[in-house]
């Protein structure tokens, strides 16, 4: 049974609406997308609907939507955000006469999930009676609860003609949203609930899935951020003025999907406790200064996986790629660990016990894995050239996740790896997928072998 680590599944699998692309953003980059807006809409009815996957997970603000009439200053601005307690919240403030502040947090749910993709719905329509329903949040379908509610007919500000940002807090140049958007829907004039966008798997009632939104009425400012057009990622598929982009490119766009998730690094276990690494790009580039490591969210015990691997900068210790065992031996290299590894030294290691292998390899190289968990086999290659003749590497132990090893301590490496969506480290100049015709890999894909993602662990287990 394949999992996904370290979190919830519900909403990595595929429907009969299929979600084509989704749009990376890496805070590193100062990355996000802004619209002015001409004529003042609605303040009091509005809707935020999105598809998320995160990539830090750390206790910052990451804003998803907001507005401000001035960069800096005491402006009337307001934010849809996770908050530094990774609580789902909004925030609205007002200047004029007196100075007011109205923040709403969710009571219960936390956002520290980096491995699957979550749904969030935010409906506001303040003229509503009962305080409850004057703001309504939804997590996966369903509706959570607010520690304090909007007063009555209060103009938030939202959708006022001033400049609205998608991945940041428009007053000032800070909390940056990281990681993946999906499905980004903004509604101007109604308070649509979590089921006018998504809905419960009729075969797994528990998974939440999306659905097409054309059919909604956007209102006067909505939009509706689909990011098919690489070229153009801020295109409004309703049809009105595109949001321009700030610091992303075409590589930025990812098939990375709610409908078809992609393994990535996990940023949640470090291999050397007690030592840093920085994840980036989507969880897929990891650098570090000493020992550690990174391996990839996606856990499998059979079927035949394929990735690529390439060195930016290779530690003074030496690196290591290879599938180990979920059951890692925290503080030691992957050679200590059970499963199979290739070394920049060009040994191969069997469950802790290493032997010549093949070629070294360095900085820009490319190290790719054919891992067949069926028969028990690995074939690593370089550059595309198989090591070893091709000869496959048997008798290690059960190797559930890939993985990254990297030594040397005050000796900067940095590695990205490529599960199917590459990172803006990786140049794809050749273009690859495997035989369904997911991913997009450097070199060609070894038949029978698929990248990880769950269309792929759907049909041939894992």
């Amino acid at each position: 049974m394949p999992l996904i680590l370290p979190g919830n599944v519900a909403s990595a699998i595929g429907g009969a609406y299929d979600v084509a692309n989704s749009c990376r953003f890496n805070d590193g980059d100062s990355s996000y997308m802004h619209k002015t807006i001409g004529s003042a809409g609605s303040g009091t009815k509005w809707t935020f609907s999105a598809w998320v996957k995160l990539g830090v997970i750390n206790d910052v603000t990451q804003t998803l939507f907001s507005y401000a009439a001035a960069t800096s200053g005491d402006v009337s601005r307001g934010y849809i955000y996770i908050a530094d307690n990774r609580k789902l919240s909004v925030s609205v403030n007002q200047t004029g006469s007196s100075w007011t502040h109205s923040g709403f947090s969710n009571n219960n749910q936390l956002f520290r999930d980096p491995s699957a993709w979550m749904h969030i719905c935010i409906g506001c329509d303040t003229t509503q009676g009962t305080e409850a329903n004057r703001l309504k949040g939804y997590i996966n379908g369903v509706q959570t609860t607010f520690n304090t509610y909007p007063a009555e007919d209060l103009d938030t500000g939202f959708n006022s003609a001033v400049v609205h940002a998608v991945g940041r807090t428009q007053n000032g140049a800070d909390s940056y949203y990281d990681g993946y958007m999906a499905e980004v829907v903004w509604i101007d004039g109604t308070q649509y609930a979590a089921s006018d966008f998504g809905e419960f798997d009729s075969d797994s009632p528990t998974i939440w899935k999306p659905k097409d939104v054309s059919g909604l009425t956007f209102g006067t400012n909505g939009f509706y951020l689909d990011f098919e057009a690489s070229g153009n990622l801020g295109n409004d598929a309703n049809g009105g003025t595109d949001l321009t982009e700030v610091n992303l490119a075409a590589a930025d766009q990812s098939t990375d999907t709610p409908t078809n998730n992609f393994a990535t690094l996990n940023p949640l276990i470090e291999w050397y406790p007690g030592y840093t690494s920085t994840f980036s790009e989507g969880n897929l580039d990891v650098t570090r200064s000493d020992n550690g490591a990174g391996h990839s969210t996606i856990m499998v015990s059979s079927g035949k996986w394929y990735a690529e691997f390439k060195a930016i900068t290779v530690g003074s210790g030496g690196n290591e790629i290879g599938a180990v065992s979920y059951e890692l031996t925290l503080n030691a290299w992957l050679a200590s660990n059970k499963g199979v590894a290739y070394t920049s030294a060009g040994n191969k290691v069997i469950d802790g016990t290493s032997s010549s292998y093949g070629d070294s390899y360095a900085a820009n190289d490319i190290i790719s894995i054919a891992l067949n968990l069926d028969d028990g086999e690995c074939v690593f290659y370089k550059n595309g050239t198989a090591q070893n003749s091709g000869t496959a590497i048997s008798g290690f132990s059960t190797a559930s996740v890939f993985a990254i090893m990297g030594g040397g301590f005050g000796s900067t490496w940095k590695w990205s790896a490529n599960f199917g969506t590459p990172s803006p480290s990786i140049t794809i100049s050749s273009g690859n997928a495997d035989a369904n015709g997911y991913g997009n890999f450097e070199y060609s894909v070894p038949t029978n072998y698929y990248a990880l993602c769950t269309k792929n662990l759907a049909e041939f287990g894992g």
